[in-house]
């Protein structure tokens, strides 16, 4: 979906300023371009500067609250044989966005490792991924928004995000997709 229309937000909202990592306050009434709309979060231009806000901010920027995003937070008990498929670890970890580039984090090439590891009860998913640029203070937000997604995945009791800048990250990890998308092939 593209949006260009400025947008009055309609109550006050915790931001993350992008690409420092800053948590700052929008407050109501600030007018806000959205620039990206994608797997649960939107990354807005506020005054030139970009910032990133959860999916429980889609009421204040006046847009209805997809039912995939009123189920982000919720967590699943253990059902069926208490197996994780991998594919659907990689599936939801595409549902990961970078705020800045509308591409998953699968096909911009920031997942190094994926390992599932039986539990007593369910199952720890441990990823081992980069990010664009070491110096990037949105590193942890993304860790969390990867935990959380997996954490949605039935059976998964546990998910850990381990951070690495070995090897450092460049273009030539994201996918053909990914490259063509961006003008970078």
């Amino acid at each position: 979906m593209q949006y260009k229309d400025p947008i009055t937000l309609q109550r006050t909202c915790d931001a993350v300023l992008i690409p420092e990592g800053i948590p700052i306050t929008i407050e109501q009434g600030t007018i806000v371009y959205i620039t990206q709309a994608l797997g649960g979060s939107y990354t807005v231009n506020i005054n030139g500067n970009l910032a990133r806000l959860d999916g429980s901010a889609a009421d204040a920027l006046g847009l209805d609250l997809d039912e995939e995003d009123a189920l982000e937070n919720e967590t699943h008990e253990i059902i069926d044989n208490g197996c994780v498929a991998e594919d659907m670890v990689w599936e939801q970890l595409r549902t990961c966005y970078d705020p800045e580039i509308p591409i998953n984090i699968v096909e911009l090439g920031l997942i190094y490792n994926c390992e599932i590891k039986s539990l007593d009860i369910g199952n720890r998913v441990e990823i081992t991924m980069t990010l664009t640029a070491p110096g990037c203070g949105m590193g942890e937000f993304l860790a969390e928004d990867v935990r959380n997604k997996l954490r949605q995945i039935p059976n998964v009791t546990e998910a850990a995000v381990e951070l690495t800048f070995d090897p450092p990250w460049n273009q030539t990890m994201m996918s053909d997709a990914a490259r063509l998308q961006t003008g970078l092939y």
